[in-house]
Formats: structure tokens, sequence, C-alpha cells
């Protein structure tokens, strides 16, 4: 994916990996990124160092009439990149099912929503690409992580599956697994699981700009940071032994 010149629209916009990313674009040479959130009003910083060039866009993963109108706005779409989502704190035994639902609906179910919403507009431009920012969490259940898990593993296997359909139609599928991250999530997960907040946090700066240079690699899995590239190394080397130390985590 060439990301000079491409039109970019980015879910999540408004802080951590998602606000990243919009700089990112910018400072390699997209012409447009809509800056996507479900409020549109906390886009504002966002959008505030290149106002001709990143448009702010009202996008809620789990309403559906949000989606399609961010559809019909960002027309000339040639990058989707899928990084929104939610996460709950607990262990699935014991913690509010709702809050689990709420999980999958939104990682796994709203994520399709979007992708299916935006593929017409990506054929129509000429084909382009998707980037699903996932987790390094899809490789293995964390207990305390409650469905968070479960919904990326969800939205690894949904990626690996669209990724054969668009293929034919000019349309590149990207699975980007980060691992810890600091971000406001992983500070709320911290709060409540110390445990999850020892490790070594990459920078959202650094994981946006290791993604860019993953999708312009051409790399249908990214791992954008070094302890994400630690976990791909274990993933490829041994699977069931990656997923026991990331069910130990806590």
């Amino acid at each position: 994916m060439k990301i000079d010149g491409s039109t970019a629209l980015v879910t999540g916009a408004n802080r951590g990996i998602g606000r990243a990313l919009v700089t990112a674009l910018l400072a390699r040479g997209a012409a447009r990124i809509y800056a996507a959130a479900r409020n549109p009003a906390a886009l504002a910083p966002v959008v505030a160092p290149a106002p001709d060039r990143v448009i702010p866009l009202e996008l809620d993963l789990t309403a559906p009439a949000t989606v399609e109108a961010a559809a019909e706005a960002a027309s000339d779409v040639t990058l989707l990149v899928n990084n929104a989502g939610t996460h709950g704190v607990g262990h699935l035994l014991d913690m509010d099912l709702d809050v689990v639902e709420d999980v999958m609906r939104t990682n796994f179910l709203g994520t399709l929503r979007v992708l299916r919403a935006f593929v017409p507009v990506l054929e129509r431009n000429g084909g382009g690409a998707v980037a699903n920012v996932i987790s390094i969490g899809a490789f293995g259940g964390t207990p305390s992580l409650g469905g968070y898990p479960a919904s990326k593993a969800a939205l690894l296997l949904m990626t690996q599956a669209v990724r054969a359909d668009l293929a034919p139609r000019g349309i590149a599928v990207h699975g980007v697994f980060p691992g810890p991250v600091d971000t406001d999530m992983l500070d709320y997960v911290a709060r409540h699981e110390p445990g999850l907040g020892d490790f070594p946090r990459a920078s959202a700066d650094e994981v946006a700009g290791r993604t860019l240079d993953g999708l312009g690699a051409g790399a249908e899995d990214i791992f954008p940071d070094d302890f994400a590239a630690q976990v791909e190394r274990e993933w490829r080397a041994d699977p069931k032994a990656l997923e026991k130390r990331l069910s130990g985590i806590a």
C-alpha cells in the first residue's frame, strides 16, 4: 500500500494509536484522512494540525446509521484502518455478561460492519487496503481481560477470512498486532489488574510508524513494537507455549 497520496479513514482516531496513526499518515503524505470517532467534538486536537487534510467524522461501530453515513461521506477512501474498539476487565466465569457482549459486539461485529460498508467504496476507487488493528491478545486468553482476547481472536479469524474474499477485488487485508502500548486503555486495565501494567510499553507513535512501514512493505501480519515482535517469534515457533504464557500473565 502506497501511503503517499492515499485517502485514509481511521476509526477511533480521537486518542491513542488512532490519533498517532492520523499524525503518521499526515507525515507520510496521505492526501486526505478521515478521523472518525463516536464523538466528533473530541477530534478537534486531531484535526487542528492540518484542517485542510484531516476531516472529522462521526462513526460508532455499534450504530449502523453512523457507519452508513460515514461510508457515504468518505466516498474516496483507499485505505481503511479499523482501530476503534473497547475492553472489559474481569474473569469470564463471573463478570457481567453484558460487558462481554458489548466487547464482542464492538470489536468483532462492529469492525465487520465498518468493513462491509467500506468494501464497495474501496472497490469503486480501484482497490486499496484494509488494516485491522487487533492485538497480541488474539493469541492467548489472558483470564482477567474478560472477553477482550476472545474478541480479538475472532477479529483475527475474520481478517483471514475476508483476506481471501477481497484479494480478487484488489483489496489487501492486513492484521496489526500491537503489544502493550502506552494508552489510556492500558492505564485503565493496569488500575484494575496491576500485574498487567508491568510490561514495557511502546509509544503510540512507534506503533503507528511501524504499522505504516508494514503496510508499505505489503506485510499481511504486522507486529509493530518490540514486545509484539517477540510474540511473533514465539507464535511461529511454538503456539501452544505462547498460549500458556499469555494465559498466565494474570
